[in-house]
């Protein structure tokens, strides 16, 4: 397996959405992503975006372009996707002041994290919490 170079995700989650820029929208605005890369399709749909949360990104893009990822992703269901964050009660209050759907309150768990869930606007659910998993080799 080939390693990265230094501040790039080995791995990255991509999700297609209906309304990819309500999804931007959300992600940045409650969970606090910050928007690396906005690429538009000629028809205005988003072809590929790039959001990034400390050094970990997830990249996004509209369902219904015919592309070779939409036709594998066709009827699949919602994603989970876990994101480490330095202080989950003030991400978990941005993300209420935002209108987040709230699963699970932040709460500590056995294994030494704090944790909260939530569902962005088309069902995924987005964990957060303290726990960070960390890679071999």
């Amino acid at each position: 397996m080939t390693g990265t170079g230094a501040g790039t995700p080995g791995v990255c989650p991509a999700l297609l959405y209906a309304d990819a820029r309500a999804a931007i929208r959300q992600l940045t605005e409650a969970f606090g992503f910050t928007a690396v890369a906005v690429h538009q399709s000629e028809d205005g749909s988003v072809a590929h975006a790039e959001l990034a949360q400390g050094d970990g990104v997830v990249m996004l893009g509209s369902k219904g372009t015919g592309s070779r990822f939409d036709e594998a992703m066709r009827g699949a269901g919602p994603s989970g996707v876990y994101v480490v964050v330095d202080d989950v009660d003030a991400h978990h209050r941005r993300a209420v002041e935002h209108g987040a759907e709230i699963l699970m309150p932040p709460a500590d768990q056995e294994y030494g994290s704090r944790d909260y869930m939530a569902r962005d606007l088309e069902g995924n659910v987005w964990s957060f919490g303290t726990y960070a998993p960390r890679a071999g080799g």
